[in-house]
């Protein structure tokens, strides 16, 4: 088998000029929500555009483990109010009712899921969603002459790139894969036909779904 990793989106920060135009003070919040590395990543370098030295008191409050951790590359953690996780935003809820007082930004991409910010419009937490980077499409121009045996998507966000580099795009007998129901659907929705579903009952993974699918075709 051969397999190219190529990332059909990326992601771009904005710059501060289009961050003020949302109107947020940072300095007006006393917690900082983090749901992704980039999250992080795109935060602390709107700072620093921005000029803004982030207070020694600030909270922050990191889904997983993983992602506080990271954290160690801004901070000093020993002299910072961290909370931790166990990998969604609802994992987080005891202690951020234990702060509740806090007025909480949320950094986030242009495509956060709705969820995130219903949960905490629901659980009655003061926050603001604050958007400081974007995911656009990358350029697939030099693949327009190399075809797939399989294509693996793991966001809308993918399908969505395939057709603006290539608008006249047909499967024929190219197999797709998706990783969750809204790929799934974005592939549906392009009238694209899904060969390959991951994750299910059988197959947790994106890895144990396309060894389960070449077996299978290759009994045939």
């Amino acid at each position: 088998m051969k397999i190219d990793f190529r990332p059909f989106i990326h992601v771009e920060g904005l710059t501060a000029k289009e961050f003020r135009q949302q109107k947020i003070s940072i300095l007006s919040h006393t917690a900082v929500i983090f749901t992704s590395k980039n999250s992080m990543d795109h935060f602390f370098r709107m700072c620093e555009a921005t000029r803004i030295t982030v207070p020694e008191d600030m909270k922050y409050f990191c889904v997983s483990e993983a992602i506080a951790y990271y954290l160690q590359k801004y901070i000093t953690y020993r002299k910072r109010k961290v909370f931790i996780g166990r990998q969604k935003i609802e994992d987080l809820l005891p202690v951020l009712k234990k702060n509740k007082d806090s007025k909480f930004l949320l950094p986030c991409s242009d495509i956060l899921k709705d969820s995130i910010p219903e949960f905490l419009a629901k659980s009655g937490f003061d926050f603001t969603k604050a958007v400081m980077y974007k995911t656009v499409c990358s350029d697939l121009s030099d693949l327009e002459n190399v075809f797939y045996d399989i294509l693996v998507f793991y966001s809308p966000s993918g399908i969505k790139s395939l057709y603006q580099n290539y608008p006249n795009y047909k499967q024929n007998d190219t197999r797709i894969a998706a990783f969750g129901p809204t790929t799934s659907k974005a592939v549906a929705d392009a009238g694209l036909k899904l060969n390959i579903k991951a994750p299910s009952p059988e197959n947790p993974s994106m890895t144990m779904a396309l060894e389960q699918y070449i077996k299978q075709v290759n009994k045939r």
